[in-house]
Formats: C-alpha cells, structure tokens, sequence
C-alpha cells in the first residue's frame, strides 16, 4: 500500500470545527511552582477531572503526587500536601470517572492503590490508601479505569501481564497474558467490551477482555505503533507510531480486520512520542508531541480522506505531558469543545489550553454539544464480570453540571490509623521536623490566635448590640399592651 503524504494546507470543507483554535489561560489561571518528576517514562504524570488536578512530582524516597483544587490556580505553595504512600516513583495516575474523589495510581514498587482525596482537597499528606492491589510481579507502568463499569480498574505491568481488579473486593479477577514484551498503551471501546493494546513486540492487538481472547492482532513491520486510541463507535483504530524511515506517522485500522491499515499518513520527522486524544463527539482527533510544543488536530471522518487535518495549535514551550478535562468540565459557554492541561517542567508550570470553536451567538450551541458521557455508571462491577455490557449513560451538558453525586465508593476501606497523646492526633497534627517548619507553623499559629481574637470580639459586640435589642423589644411591648 502506498503511504500518502498529508497535506498541511487547511482545506476549506464544511466542517463546523475548521476554525478550531487554541487558547492558553492567562498566568493567573495556570499552576505556578509545581514540581513535576523528571522520570522519562512515557506517560502524562497528570490526571484532571472537574474538581481536582493531580500531577506526579519529584521526591527522593519514594513516589509521590499532588492533588490541587482546579479552582485554586496560581502559585503552589512549596509544602503543598502530598500523596506519598509508594514505596518507587509513581508512573500513572488516572481519576475515576464516576467517582470524582477516587484516584487510582501504579508504581515501580510493583503495586496498585486507590486513594479517596477528601472534598476541598489534601489537608496534610497522605499515606493511606484506601486500597493497595498487589499481583503484578515487576513494575506497573499503566492504569486504566472501565469506561462504564464502576469498580473496574485494568493494571498492565512490566511482568507483560494486564490484571483486571473488581474493587468491590479488592482482587484480580482476571490476569490477560497475551503480550511478549512491556505494554505500551490500552483503549476501551465505548462500551467497554474490546481491548486494545499496543505493545513493545511491534503488535497491535484487539483484546476480548473478560476472556482474554485476542479477536485480531496485526503485526506493524513499516509502522511501528507507540500508541492506540479506539475512535468511539466508529469501529475504528487510530495509532500513532514510526515509519521504515524513522519519521512520526499515524495509522488508521478497522477494528474488525488489522491485515493492514486504512490510511498512514506521515506527520513530521521530530523524535517525540505522539500522543493521540479523540473526542467522539466532535470527531477531532489532537496529536500532541512529547518534546514539541505544538498540537495538531484533525476531524475524522468514515469517507475518504477519512483523516482531515483541521489546524495546529503552536507554543514555543515542550510539553511532558497533557491532561485533559472530562466533556462535563469544559465552559460551554465560551464554545470550549476540548481542554489540555500542559505540563511544562523546566517551568514547574501547568497551563491550561482551551480548544475553542469561535461562535457569535451566546446562546447554547447545541450541534457541538451533543449528549455525552457522564457521570454515572452504567452497571456494576459484578454485572459487567458476569457478562453484561451497556453503552455509557448520557448526560446533556446545556443546563451544566449540578448532579448531586449519591454515589458511595464501595471498595473495602480499611480502618483509619490514629495515635492519640494527650488528646492530640500526631497524624493529624506532624510535629514540625526542621527550624525553619517550626517558625512557619508558630507564625501560622499566631496568625490563626490573631484571627480568633478578632473573631470573638467582633462576636462579643454582636452580642451586646442584640442584648440592647431585646431589652429595647421589652421595654416598649408593656406600653404597646
């Protein structure tokens, strides 16, 4: 098959997301001072869901991440609380998606644990998980939550093994042991029935994942896959990967049969790994480059040229890694239809970027709105084992997003740890280590003295002016009688 050149010419067709474009938040809306790991693994290092952003951090000792409220931007205080529960650095990091305080992480210390951040957010560090999932035999390099399922969590370790844990008991239920080499990327179809993987022994697979069954694998000698994405219910593949000739090229497979790619299309000759994002219901597909700065997008379509390349959103500053916000975080009111947060390490920045489709009108613009995923499940843990599937349950993004969560994580939660001396909790309060933490917390202390003073005599006025007020009411009541 003859690999066709992409044009990088915009082609003015009618596509009502052609004029897409970029915008990066202003400074006081970035995070300032964050202090993003070093690790070269190839992952994001950050998980973004409506109300927190999470971001993997340097530590010595250990791995550790952050939890900010996405609402608190600007500088990060530098004793800013940590979750620091593993033993090795941490290497993926994803927020359930219907259960916005429950965050699951995977580490070199070869476990898996799920933590629930509090509402507002951390406190003081956090240590305890809510559950820790051990069976991988070496190094867990990927986490990956069911897209529909509530207790689903899939695992793939340097063991080249994926464990599928039901956290409504915490264990491994099922174990798919299929690949040869490390696991380099998995996606959900939209319903959660398929698996696909791509793998450092150069195959792309389509995984039935309840019985492990490999349905198609295709074996990449002239595109050497890095990443997959499924495109929606498009029952199409899209990867991202490396031609004969070292050059960033894309790839688009049918799901159904992987004898060979639709289209390649090669990218640019840069070394960065591409990393694909879909948004099913706009049809755009972003590329974003580890090292560049640049994002290109595309609108995907099921007719030739099938992959239409829209615009590229350009920055002079290389990106780690990229979160991306759920559909039901976005402003719908300013036509933001996607939103990346931007890891930028020499900075210890993170930058929000909005992808914006430019409309007069301020009315609600339903065709690029259409219903979308939510946040609820749409079956159990149990359900889906037992052999059930369900497309995800929708929700309407036009009145945003009040649902009031009644959902309880149900993961057996073990009994918090606290030692009591003289009435004060030492895990609630940690005694200061250094000089320096010692003045800081005496001056917080004086503050918070200082602040209490101010409160109770403002409060002792309040009360004397009501006193006043009753003996006034008292006194005129009799002459009124």
């Amino acid at each position: 098959m003859t690999v066709t050149k992409m044009s990088w010419r915009p082609t003015y067709r009618s596509s009502k997301f052609r004029n897409v474009y970029g915008k990066v938040a202003n400074r006081e809306h970035c995070f300032d001072g964050v202090p993003i790991t070093k690790n070269v693994h190839d992952n994001h290092f950050c998980a973004v869901n409506s109300k927190f952003l999470a971001v993997v951090t340097e530590s010595a000792g250990g791995g550790s991440f952050i939890v900010i409220p996405v609402s608190q931007s600007g500088r990060l205080d530098s004793h800013h609380p940590k979750v620091c529960g593993h033993q090795g650095n941490v290497l993926d990091i994803k927020w359930n998606p219907f259960f916005e305080n429950i965050i699951a992480s995977c580490s070199e210390d070869t476990s898996v644990r799920v933590w629930e951040i509090p509402e507002g957010g951390l406190r003081r560090n956090m240590t305890e998980a809510v559950l820790e999932l051990y069976g991988h035999s070496r190094r867990v390099g990927l986490i990956e939550w069911h897209p529909t399922s509530s207790g689903i969590l899939f695992s793939a370790g340097y063991d080249y093994k994926i464990l599928i844990w039901n956290l409504e008991i915490g264990e491994p239920v099922k174990m798919i042991d299929c690949h040869t080499d490390v696991i380099l990327s998995m996606s959900f179809n939209t319903d959660g029935s398929l698996l696909a993987t791509s793998c450092k022994d150069k195959k792309l697979r389509v995984i039935e994942p309840r019985s492990g069954r490999v349905l198609q694998q295709a074996s990449c000698k002239n595109h050497r896959v890095n990443r997959v994405v499924f495109l929606g219910n498009m029952k199409r593949l899209l990867t991202t990967g490396v031609s004969r000739w070292n050059t960033r090229q894309i790839a688009l497979w049918d799901q159904e049969d992987l004898s060979m790619p639709i289209v390649e299309e090669d990218i640019d000759g840069l070394s960065g790994l591409l990393f694909p994002f879909y948004d099913a219901d706009t049809h755009m597909l972003y590329l974003a480059g580890k090292g560049d700065g640049n994002i290109r997008y595309f609108e995907i379509t099921t007719e030739k040229p099938y992959i239409q390349y829209l615009m590229e959103f350009r920055s002079p500053a290389p990106q780690k890694g990229l979160g991306v916000m759920p559909k039901h975080g976005l402003d719908v009111a300013a036509c933001e239809v996607f939103r990346f947060y931007k890891l930028v390490t020499l900075k210890g920045l993170i930058e929000p970027i909005s992808m914006i489709v430019p409309r007069r009108s301020d009315t609600y613009q339903e065709d690029i709105y259409p219903m979308t995923a939510g946040t609820e499940p749409a079956l159990s843990a149990s359900e889906w084992l037992s052999g059930i599937d369900r497309d995800p349950v929708l929700m309407s993004l036009k009145d945003g997003y009040h649902r009031p969560n009644q959902l309880v994580f149900k993961a057996p939660v073990k009994e918090k740890k606290s030692v009591v001396v003289n009435g004060i909790d030492l895990l609630e309060n940690v005694p200061p280590r250094t000089e320096n933490e010692l003045l800081r917390m005496f001056f917080r202390q004086q503050d918070e003295l200082r602040r209490l003073k101010e409160e109770l005599t403002t409060k002792d006025v309040r009360i004397r002016q009501l006193e006043l007020e009753l003996n006034n009411l008292k006194n005129v009541s009799p002459n009124n009688v």
